[in-house]
């Protein structure tokens, strides 16, 4: 009798399999260089479009002040042009208008600058004395001497670097006259964008073709609203920094407390950085005015301003505004003044946002174009935002202004 037959599973010693082991080898090894040297393509591009953008920085900044600035005066051009005021007209309004704040708020500042400024220099000259007394006092008891010895080796060495400081005044003469030259272009820029804005998208989708021009078209609007939304959210946390700081300056009458209020909104325009220059100068400023006492409370406050608006209102309001997360905002915001300084962490923000609409649209028209369904976004409630439309049908989503 013959014995149960033992079933095996599996592929057996004999079989050969589909395919040899070198040509799955061989085939993830030209997979890799293939995705290599895309990433090697890509790479080379953004260091080509960095080099592009360093060499025309100077006319790129104007040019992204002035779409910011635009986003800021564009629903008061958008309402007077609804009353049937000609488009030249609206815009000069608006523009006259922002000129008027700014010089209205200059001349609210230089006041109280003029009358105060004798004081304090009155009082930074106390404030020196007693630091003198304290390095002389215990426990550091340092001589006379020994300090002037030090006032001595601190004039030498500015006596020696006379070359290097008159250069350095220089720059700042050539500095200050681009910066004047910079502003005039901006508000040029600013007239024109708010004049001839409609007119772009149209032009634009002429440029680029009926295809093509829908794409683009949906791409800035979605751009537009996502940079209005990005300087409504600076404009809030300004606000609420300019707002808790000034009030808490009044109340311990610190002298130039509207002043330090303004520079606080200005500086929360420029994440990070602005905030800590506002913060220190109102500390130094109570220091020298009302004393230590007074420059700690004052330090408290600011730290305590500062980690509200730096872990809650910034990157959760800038999320919701950009939908970005929380953790891009900060990543942005240091890479960009790492690379470019003050205006690299006020710009980097709007353009990573940017960069995320792209991509989200991007992400959407693959799943139009494989059948799936494309995220939906939640609509934002000063913007009308189109139905995505079915796969095959022609047209594009997009926020429909």
């Amino acid at each position: 009798m013959s014995g149960p037959v033992k079933k095996t599973s599996g592929a057996q010693p004999n079989d050969k399999p589909s395919r040899e082991r070198g040509d799955v080898i061989g085939s993830g090894i030209l997979w890799l260089a293939k995705w290599s040297l895309c990433i090697v393509a890509i790479a080379a591009g953004a260091w080509v479009l960095g080099t592009i953008t360093a060499r025309l920085w100077v006319v790129i900044l104007p040019v992204a002040l002035a779409i910011v600035v635009t986003t800021i005066l564009w629903p008061l051009t958008r309402w007077l042009t609804g009353r049937k005021l000609p488009a030249a007209l609206a815009a000069t309004i608006t523009l006259l208008g922002f000129v008027a704040v700014l010089a209205g708020i200059v001349a609210l500042i230089v006041p109280s600058v003029a009358d105060q400024a004798p004081e304090l220099a009155d009082k930074s000259t106390d404030g020196v004395n007693q630091v003198r007394d304290w390095i002389q006092g215990p426990p550091l008891r340092i001589r006379d001497e020994q300090l002037d010895s030090a006032v001595e080796a601190i004039i030498g060495r500015l006596q020696s670097s006379g070359a290097q400081i008159a250069n350095g005044v220089f720059t700042g003469v050539s500095t200050a006259t681009s910066v004047l030259i910079t502003v005039f272009l901006v508000l040029v820029l600013v007239f024109f964008f708010l004049k001839d804005g409609p007119r772009f998208l149209p032009w634009m989708h002429q440029v680029f073709g009926s295809r093509s021009g829908r794409h683009v078209e949906a791409v800035l609007e979605r751009v537009w609203a996502t940079l209005g939304g990005f300087i409504r959210t600076q404009a809030v946390v300004s606000m609420v920094d300019a707002v808790l700081i000034g009030a808490s300056l009044f109340i311990l009458d610190v002298p130039l407390a509207l002043v330090l209020s303004v520079i606080t909104f200005i500086g929360g325009f420029i994440p990070m950085v602005g905030a800590f220059v506002a913060g220190a100068l109102a500390v130094l400023v109570a220091l020298v005015g009302n004393g230590p006492t007074t420059a700690l409370i004052v330090l408290g406050i600011v730290i305590a301003v500062q980690q509200l608006e730096g872990n809650v209102l910034q990157p959760v309001l800038q999320s919701r505004s950009m939908e970005l997360h929380a953790v891009i905002v900060l990543l942005a915001v240091t890479a960009g003044g790492s690379l470019y300084g003050i205006t690299g962490a006020f710009l980097a923000v709007p353009v990573v946002a940017m960069v995320a609409v792209v991509i989200r649209y991007i992400g959407e028209q693959i799943d139009v174009a494989t059948g799936g369904q494309p995220a939906v976004e939640k609509p934002d409630p000063d913007e009308v935002t189109a139905a995505p439309p079915a796969s095959g049908s022609g047209t594009v989503p997009g926020p429909s202004t």
